[in-house]
């Protein structure tokens, strides 16, 4: 998925042409990486790890997100093109026998989404990022660590207003807080001014 390049002069008379793309991948049956896609859910067959013997959980998912970028000169103008990766890795998510609850899988979709939603945010605020031809690389990775950051913070605070899924108000508000944060560019309702749900979307 590209977008139209995001361009800026400096001071170096360098134009920086940023583009970005979407790891989209056909779904294996027998790739442990399952790259996110709005086209399909998961699936509780998708949950292939060994649930913990400890911990309150009823199912876990390891999403994350990662990127591979690289850079062209040409004449004046510096081309990067981010790869960016959200993932969802079966061999370390699993669920405990017995708790396949549609519901369930709801709650764990919304994880996956949120780390979407992150990797949304991470991009805007790369393209709103002054970047030059010198140090580019240590700024995109910066902003990497913060969002990897927010995206750990966002998950914290899902499954604390949520009870880990067991408050289905929480978790419907959290719902459409996330879909409408992913149809406007990362951000959320009230960032907009427009917080429908009521709910401070609270980071600490």
């Amino acid at each position: 998925m590209g977008e139209r390049p995001h361009t800026a002069n400096r001071t170096s008379r360098t134009v920086v042409q940023l583009d970005f793309h979407f790891q989209e991948q056909p779904y294996t049956q027998n790739s442990d990486t399952l790259y996110y896609s709005s086209y399909r859910h998961l699936k509780w067959d998708d949950f292939q790890g060994t649930p913990s013997p400890n911990g309150p959980s009823a199912a876990v998912s390891y999403t994350s997100f990662a990127y591979e970028g690289s850079s062209r000169l040409y004449k004046d103008t510096l081309h990067i093109t981010l790869l960016l990766q959200v993932f969802f890795v079966k061999s370390a998510s699993w669920v405990r026998p017995g708790y396949q609850t549609e519901y369930g899988l709801a709650h764990e979709q919304l994880h996956f989404d949120i780390t979407r939603l992150v990797v949304e945010r991470f991009k805007q605020r790369l393209k709103q990022t002054a970047l030059n031809r010198d140090d580019y690389d240590s700024v995109i990775q910066y902003q990497y660590l913060e969002a990897f950051k927010e995206m750990n913070r966002f998950q914290y605070a899902f499954d604390r207003d949520t009870h880990s899924g067991m408050n289905a108000a929480a978790q419907a508000k959290w719902r459409d807080k996330v879909t409408m944060g992913l149809k406007n560019n990362g951000n959320l309702p009230e960032e907009l001014g427009n917080d429908i749900n009521r709910i401070p979307f609270r980071q600490n």
